[in-house]
């Protein structure tokens, strides 16, 4: 028998040519898909990593940076015991009372302000007043105003959110392409045909960049509201955990503060992406 009987008669597993042919396309594959991830997050896990070893071998004071297994033991300890959901559950609530207002009284008076040039130079120099000044500089007078309650940790919040939605919807307004809406009105559209099929949808992606610098500025001032004048929340329960040299938990939170603000801008970027399609680079 010849040889190349002998390969018609073996199994088709056993045809070393096509075991070949089938193994040799799985490190392009595996290549495809370490590739972006690692070019994206290359420099995020060696930082980890180099945090990691520094702290266990000591090159590093694991007192003041201790290891990240002990940080997510702290973090998974705080979770599973139930000692930081209320704080968590707090934390949202305070943050997401005061940007779901902030979003209601800035993308309307936004819309508004950017189609009526009139209305935004009379209240840009107020506007930019307002806005140069510091949240956490007003803080104190807020607690005058308001006192030490939940009403003037939600209200700095709402003030440092409100202005980078108002300044962004007010400014994709006035981006608009003027000669759509030209256009527009040559074929007869009215005024608020042409703010509902022209100007509002031009104008979304400038309002989601605001939203996300909102959420941002969200976190932060509510940190620093829980920080000054609360007994619960993420932020108290950072100071705490400090007070009481508990690196580990104080490290733990912050990650906390760190995995829910991806999560917020995360939620709008997949929004944004689902009501902005036609926005989005041809590739």
């Amino acid at each position: 028998m010849s040889f190349e009987d002998t390969k018609a008669v073996l199994p088709r597993s056993l045809d070393y040519g096509e075991t070949e042919n089938r193994a040799k396309p799985l490190w392009p594959v595996v290549r495809g898909v370490l590739g972006p991830f690692l070019a994206r997050y290359g420099l995020v896990l060696a930082f980890l990593a180099a945090w990691q070893v520094s702290s266990v071998y000591g090159w590093i004071n694991p007192a003041v940076f201790p290891p990240l297994d002990a940080i997510l033991v702290a973090l998974w300890k705080g979770i599973s015991s139930g000692a930081l959901i209320g704080d968590i559950a707090i934390s949202l609530q305070r943050s997401g009372i005061a940007f779901a207002a902030a979003v209601i009284v800035g993308i309307p008076l936004g819309l508004f302000m950017g189609q009526v040039p009139a209305v935004e130079r009379a209240l840009d120099p107020l506007l930019q007043f307002f806005r140069q000044t510091s949240a956490l500089a007003l803080y104190p007078v807020f607690i005058l105003l308001l006192g030490l309650g939940e009403s003037s940790k939600v209200f700095v919040i709402f003030w440092a959110t409100l202005f980078p939605i108002l300044l962004s919807t007010i400014g994709g307004v006035k981006e608009v392409d003027r000669k759509l809406i030209e256009m527009a009105r040559t074929y007869g559209a009215g005024s608020i045909t042409i703010f509902r099929r022209v100007v509002l949808p031009a104008s979304t992606p400038a309002i989601f960049v605001g939203l996300r610098l909102s959420a941002t500025s969200a976190l932060l001032l509510l940190i620093a509201a829980e920080m000054i004048g609360a007994n619960k929340g993420i932020g108290f329960q950072v100071m705490n955990a400090q007070y009481n040299f508990q690196i580990p938990l104080m490290f733990a939170t912050i990650l906390l503060l760190a995995i829910l603000g991806l999560l917020a801008n995360g939620v709008l970027v997949v929004l944004q992406r689902r009501l902005c399609r036609w926005s989005e680079p041809s590739r």
